[in-house]
């Protein structure tokens, strides 16, 4: 699969959808106990193609009941009929196979082209921001793992016709030369990935990624691709630069989960997505 049809995400496949017909999108509304998803979490049924699901609410028999009950609602709505009381509570307990045993309350609505816009603002993740700085083939591939993700991508190169045509809404690709240049317009709470197709690119992002640290401090992650070898040899010359030990600290090298050894693009962008969300979730504890 390549990366155009990686970018389609399940909000863009309901965008499109409700461009050629009506669809009913059902959201979590409420959740109370050990529940699948969190509340915001949706899924729709399209009458363009009601047997294929867009998005997810959990799966299992609360997932399938409410695709039931989501094309039942699309039916009457094309019909003309009335509609039913947009809230539905769901005990996930014996009776529905499942034995969470929480109750979920989903809230139905059937949506149309005319709501696309409102849709668009209202079920778009929030992101964190991130800026991945190049578009090597690592660079694909974490880009194909974090586009799916709650992240706010802006993505960084020096070289053009690198990026590819389409990408999702949650990308910006930048073209920069010189590359690091970059780094003073990145959001405020950014996290870093440098990844860039030259050592010495690579070595100018870290410095003025620190430089930014020394006048903002905003900056909560600097992840460097490369071996300890290769840190050993930018910190002796990061040194050199006047960056004091504590500085040095702040860059993470080598990237990724401890333990993935794998040196596959795919296996390394799996590592380093997991770093990430443990990073921007308190909850998990961070090595």
């Amino acid at each position: 699969m390549d990366m155009n049809a990686l970018a389609v995400t399940a909000l863009q496949q309901l965008l499109q959808a409700l461009a050629q017909g009506p669809a009913c999108l059902v959201r979590v509304h409420a959740g109370k106990g050990s529940v699948p998803r969190e509340v915001g979490a949706w899924m729709a049924i399209a009458a363009s193609d009601p047997e294929v699901l867009i998005g997810t609410i959990g799966g299992g028999h609360l997932e399938l009941q409410a695709m039931r009950e989501a094309r039942e609602r699309l039916d009457a709505y094309l019909a003309g009929q009335g509609a039913r009381a947009p809230l539905v509570r769901q005990a996930l307990g014996p009776s529905l196979g499942q034995c969470c045993g929480g109750v979920v309350t989903l809230h139905y609505e059937c949506v149309q082209a005319g709501d696309i816009e409102r849709l668009r603002r209202e079920l778009a993740a929030p992101g964190h921001p991130l800026a991945l700085f190049g578009g090597g083939h690592v660079g694909h591939a974490i880009m194909r793992v974090l586009t799916p993700l709650p992240f706010a991508i802006t993505w960084v190169d020096s070289r053009d016709e690198i990026f590819p045509p389409q990408l999702p809404d949650s990308v910006q690709c930048e073209h920069s030369d010189p590359v690091q240049a970059a780094v003073a317009d990145l959001a405020s709470g950014s996290m870093v990935l440098i990844m860039s197709f030259s050592h010495a690119e690579d070595l100018d992002i870290v410095a003025a990624c620190l430089q930014r640290q020394r006048r903002q401090s905003d900056l909560p992650f600097i992840g460097l691709i490369g071996s300890k070898t290769k840190w050993a040899t930018f910190r002796h010359r990061l040194e050199a630069r006047g960056y004091t030990g504590a500085e040095l600290e702040q860059v993470t090298c080598p990237i990724g989960v401890p333990g993935i050894s794998g040196k596959q693009p795919e296996v390394i962008a799996v590592a380093v997505a997991a770093q990430l969300l443990m990073r921007v979730n308190p909850e998990i504890p961070v090595r």
